[in-house]
């Protein structure tokens, strides 16, 4: 029986349509490519080859890149202003709401990020607590160490906690722990994945 349902954040609580995720991907090459001194084909190829290796840019940046003025990093890829473009949204609210049970979040970006997407969407109240990525000290999904740490917090077991992400990497390494884990793909990008996927939160219900 699941005591917990666990959010991922961006292309999962609000639509894709609204490109916040396209413009912080935008925004993290930009900072590649002025970090680094190369063009911007040659930090999105850069960022492609490494990013298997790690859960975040970030990380490949502090690891091999020699990155530590984290603060500047997150100021320029995720600026004040960046939610303006998300409309409240009462349905998800209400949604959330009538779940039966306790939810929480599991974000690979900041705090201040994802408290940005919650306000204006209007639903900051419908979780009990967030974990950002600096809350896993700058570990990211899908690292078991973090869904671990985040579950031991909750007080659940991957096999009891439901985890929701648009990311199919970041669902597989919860399954691989034993976990529930389900794929978001609104735009029906990934039509061959083998397990369980949905087009809208709404479908979710299915799984608890």
């Amino acid at each position: 029986m699941m005591q917990y349902i666990l959010f991922d954040v961006d292309n999962t609580l609000y639509s894709t349509r609204y490109g916040l995720e396209r413009n912080v991907r935008r925004r993290i090459v930009e900072y590649i490519a002025t970090y680094l001194g190369i063009s911007p084909e040659e930090a999105i190829r850069q960022r492609q080859e490494h990013m298997q290796w790690y859960g975040t840019t970030l990380e490949w940046l502090r690891a091999e890149k020699g990155l530590t003025d984290i603060d500047a990093y997150y100021a320029a890829i995720h600026p004040e202003g960046e939610a303006d473009t998300l409309p409240p949204n009462p349905m998800l609210r209400n949604f959330l709401q009538s779940l039966p049970l306790p939810l929480a979040i599991l974000t690979n970006s900041p705090k201040e990020h994802a408290d940005r997407i919650l306000q204006k969407i209007g639903i900051t109240d419908r979780f009990t607590h967030l974990f950002d990525l600096r809350w896993n000290g700058f570990k990211g999904k899908p690292k078991a160490e973090v869904f671990y740490q985040v579950l031991a917090v909750l007080g659940t077991t991957p096999e009891t906690t439901l985890f929701i992400d648009d990311t199919p990497p970041y669902v597989e390494g919860y399954r691989a722990l034993g976990g529930k884990g389900l794929l978001i793909d609104e735009e029906d990008a990934y039509p061959t994945y083998p397990h369980p996927r949905i087009r809208r939160l709404q479908e979710l219900t299915e799984y608890l």
